[in-house]
C-alpha cells in the first residue's frame, strides 16, 4: 500500500499541530522533509518509540518550521506500518506547507479514516474497537467517554467473542457427529445442546438492551419541550441548559419557532428542542412555530411536557395530553413557586412520570434530572460493561440472535441437526461480521468514511 500522510489534529490555530505519515516508506519520507538539529541523530537509525527535535524542510530546503519527530516501527504502532508523527507550531497555513512538503517527498493524501481503516486490515484492533475510537472523539460526558474506552479496550469484542466460541464448538461437534456416525464420538447431550443455545440468546437480548441507553448517553435523544403559551417552556430550556437560549416574558407567543440545543442531564444526552406555545393564534407567523411544534411533538423520542399549577387547564393542554399519551413522556408540573389551582391527579391516567417543579427559582430540578435518567434508563448506566455502540452492530446482533432462534425452533419441530447447524453457523456467521473477522469490504467502506481525514 501507499504511504499516506494527513494533518491529525484539529483543522483550527492551536499551540501544536502534528502531521501523521504511515507506510513502508513513511520514515524514509519524513527524513527528506526533516533535519534532525543533532547531526548524530537520523530517522533513519533511530528506534521506534524515540523522538528527535530539528527542523522542516521544503523540497528546495527551505526551513519552514521547529519541529518534532516521533517514531514508530512496525508493526508497533498505531496502523501496525511504520509511522512518523511531525509535530510542528499549530498554525493552519504553515501545517499545510509541511503537509505540501511531505507530499512532494512521495506520500499520497490519506483518506477519511484511513489510519484506523490500516490499524484494522493490519489486526491491530477489531471493528467494534475502531467504532470505538469514533466515539471517543465524540464523547460529551465522563459517561460516553468511559463507554468509548471501555470498547476501545475490546470489552464487546471479548464477549461477543465468547458467545461466538461456545456455537462453534457446538456447530463443530454437531458437524463430526452428523458427518461421521460411525466414528467413536462422544454421544450428542441434546439438554445440553439447548442450553447452550439457549444461554447465548439470553445474552444477545441482554446485548440488544444496552443499545437505546448507550445511545442516549453517547449520541443523545431527540427531546421537545411542550405546552400552551407561557406556561414555563423556556424558562424550563435556560433552566436545563444554564444559560438562557429562549427568550421569557410574560406575553404569550414570544416563542415562534423551535430552539435546538444540546444538554447533558445526569448521563442523558438531550437533544432538545424549545417549541411555540400551543394556542390559536392569527399571526401567521406565530401560527406556523405553532405547526412547526406539533409536528415536534408528534417525532420526538421523549417529550417533557409542561402545566402551569397556577392556571385553569385548558383545551390545549388536554389535547396536548391526548398527543403524548403512548409516548415516552413526563408531565412537569411548572410554577409551583405559586399557588396551584389544580389538582395533578388529574393528569395521573397520560403519564406515568409527573415532576413537580418552579423553571424561575429552580426548585425541584434535581426531581426532574432523576426523572429523566428513569424513564430514558441512564441512571444506573455502567459504562465498563459490554454494550452496542452502533446500528451496525446492532443489526449484526439481531441477525446472530435470529439464527439462534431458528436453531432452537428447529430442535423443537424435531428437524435433522444439519438443519439446526445451518442455523447455528449463520448466527457465527452474524458474529464475526459483527467484529469483522468477516466484514465485507462494503462494509469497513461504510464504516471509515464517517471518520474524519487524520484519523
Amino acid at each position: 500500500m501507499k504511504t499516506i500522510a494527513a494533518i491529525s489534529t484539529a483543522p483550527a490555530v492551536g499551540g501544536i499541530g502534528v502531521i501523521r505519515i504511515s507506510g513502508e516508506q513513511a520514515i524514509e519520507i519524513a527524513q527528506s522533509v526533516f533535519r534532525p538539529l543533532s547531526t548524530k541523530k537520523s530517522l533513519s537509525e533511530m528506534k521506534g518509540y524515540t523522538a528527535a527535535f530539528g527542523y522542516v524542510h521544503t523540497p528546495d530546503n527551505r526551513k519552514l518550521d521547529e519541529c518534532v519527530a516521533l517514531v514508530f516501527r512496525a508493526p508497533h504502532s498505531y496502523t501496525g506500518e511504520n509511522v512518523v508523527e511531525l509535530s510542528c507550531h499549530g498554525g493552519l497555513f504553515l501545517l499545510k506547507k509541511v503537509l505540501e512538503a511531505v507530499y512532494a517527498a512521495g506520500a499520497v493524501p490519506a483518506e477519511a479514516g484511513e489510519f484506523t481503516k490500516r490499524a484494522f486490515l493490519n489486526k491491530k484492533i477489531d471493528l467494534t474497537e475502531a467504532e470505538a475510537v469514533a466515539s471517543i472523539i465524540a464523547a460529551h460526558s465522563d459517561a460516553s467517554a468511559a463507554a468509548a474506552v471501555s470498547a476501545k479496550d475490546g470489552v464487546l469484542f471479548q464477549k461477543i467473542q465468547k458467545i461466538a466460541s461456545d456455537l462453534v464448538l457446538l456447530s463443530a461437534h454437531l458437524a463430526a457427529w452428523t458427518d461421521y456416525p460411525d466414528d467413536d464420538i462422544d454421544a450428542l447431550d441434546f439438554g445440553q445442546l439447548e442450553k447452550t443455545l439457549s444461554t447465548a440468546k439470553k445474552e444477545c437480548e441482554a446485548l440488544l438492551s444496552t443499545f437505546d441507553a448507550a445511545q442516549i448517553v453517547s449520541v443523545g435523544v431527540d427531546t421537545a419541550i411542550i405546552g400552551r403559551t407561557n406556561v414555563g417552556k423556556s424558562s424550563l430550556m435556560n433552566l436545563i441548559c444554564g444559560e438562557e437560549k429562549s427568550i421569557v416574558t410574560d406575553i404569550a407567543g414570544t416563542t415562534r419557532d423551535v430552539v435546538e440545543t444540546s444538554v447533558r442531564m445526569g448521563n442523558a444526552v438531550l437533544k432538545l428542542s424549545d417549541t411555540a406555545g400551543l394556542r390559536e393564534s392569527e399571526d401567521k407567523v406565530e401560527q406556523i412555530g405553532i405547526e412547526l411544534s406539533r409536528k415536534k411533538a408528534l417525532s420526538a423520542s421523549f417529550i417533557l411536557a409542561v402545566f402551569d399549577v397556577s392556571k385553569p387547564l385548558e383545551d390545549e393542554d388536554f389535547a396536548l395530553l391526548e398527543t403524548i399519551k403512548n409516548k415516552r413522556a413526563i408531565l412537569v408540573l411548572n410554577k409551583t413557586d405559586l399557588s396551584a389551582v389544580w389538582q395533578p391527579e388529574i393528569l395521573e391516567k397520560y403519564a406515568k412520570k409527573t415532576v413537580f417543579l418552579s423553571a424561575k427559582e429552580g426548585n425541584g430540578y434535581q426531581n426532574l434530572v432523576d426523572a429523566v435518567e428513569d424513564a430514558l434508563g441512564t441512571k444506573d448506566f455502567n459504562p465498563y460493561a459490554p454494550m452496542l455502540a452502533t446500528e451496525r452492530q446492532k443489526v449484526c446482533l439481531l441477525n446472530a440472535s435470529g439464527c439462534i432462534e431458528e436453531a432452537l425452533d428447529a430442535i423443537h419441530m424435531g428437524l435433522t441437526l444439519d438443519a439446526v447447524n445451518v442455523s447455528i453457523d449463520s448466527a457465527i456467521n452474524a458474529f464475526l461480521e459483527l467484529t469483522g473477522e468477516r466484514a465485507t469490504e462494503r462494509i469497513t467502506e461504510e464504516i471509515f468514511k464517517n471518520f474524519c481525514v487524520g484519523k
